[in-house]
């Protein structure tokens, strides 16, 4: 029986590597993806073919969404897991001189745009008893300078999985933290924002992370959450806050 999966941006770092793992390992599973570049969207097409389908379009776009959701459902008919990927840091800021239209346009990408896919995906999860599997962060629990926008809005997603795994007739949710992943994320923390939003000692602690070579590698995060998409949450950890490398995940 073919399975079908929703990822969002799957443009590049970890969204584009758990579309690839899936389809890699799972060869009865179909992906449709969204993400804003369609150059990107169209190089999974053509590695994939009729495995992977795509929307471009925001996650922050009602209409993108529901066009996401329908392409879902005319390749296969069914939706049995979705992988809320998408998410942006920005504004980088001490609370102090918080730009709340920057708070309010992050919660835009990382919360409400998962809301709203949650909501319009429900439904259809009912029926395969699926999965919403979302992408959090270390920081909702800590302190990094500057980080509060992006880490607040990490843990409304975490009580988002509580909630539909409580309200939602049998559909498991989940959030779990990638660990800190060598993405272009990444890459804007040490050349963007070490000098602006951040203290000198947070800034060091992400430097000195890309030095000593302790980023993690794509792949391993990937790899959890599209195990989740195609195996399914495990019943113990439906509603919870884990880490990648919790145990209870292997």
């Amino acid at each position: 029986m073919v399975k079908s999966v929703i990822v969002t941006g799957v443009s590049k770092g970890i969204g584009r590597s758990i579309v690839e793992q899936i389809l890699t390992n799972d060869v009865t599973t179909v992906v449709t993806g969204i993400a804003r570049s369609e150059g990107s969207l169209k190089s999974l097409k053509d590695q994939f073919g009729d495995r992977f389908f795509y929307v471009t379009g925001d996650v922050t776009d009602r209409n993108a969404i529901d066009s996401l959701v329908q392409e879902a459902l005319d390749r296969t008919g069914r939706i049995d897991s979705v992988v809320a990927n998408a998410g942006v840091l920005e504004p980088v800021q001490n609370i102090q001189k918080a730009d709340v239209d920057g708070w309010k346009r992050l919660f835009d990408i990382n919360f409400f745009s998962v809301v709203t896919l949650s909501v319009a995906t429900i439904p259809h999860l009912i029926k395969t008893q699926g999965n919403l599997i979302f992408v959090s962060s270390d920081a909702c629990d800590m302190w990094f300078s500057g980080w509060g926008a992006y880490g607040a809005s990490k843990a409304a997603l975490n009580h988002l999985a509580l909630t539909i795994s409580n309200e939602s007739d049998g559909v498991k949710a989940i959030a779990v933290a990638p660990g800190i992943v060598d993405t272009g994320m990444q890459v804007d923390i040490r050349d963007r924002f070490s000098n602006s939003g951040m203290t000198a000692e947070t800034a060091k602690f992400f430097k000195d992370l890309k030095t000593n070579g302790a980023l993690l590698d794509v792949k391993v995060p990937a790899s959890v959450y599209s195990k989740l998409a195609v195996q399914g949450i495990p019943e113990e950890l439906n509603g919870k806050y884990v880490s990648y490398d919790d145990k209870r995940l292997s």
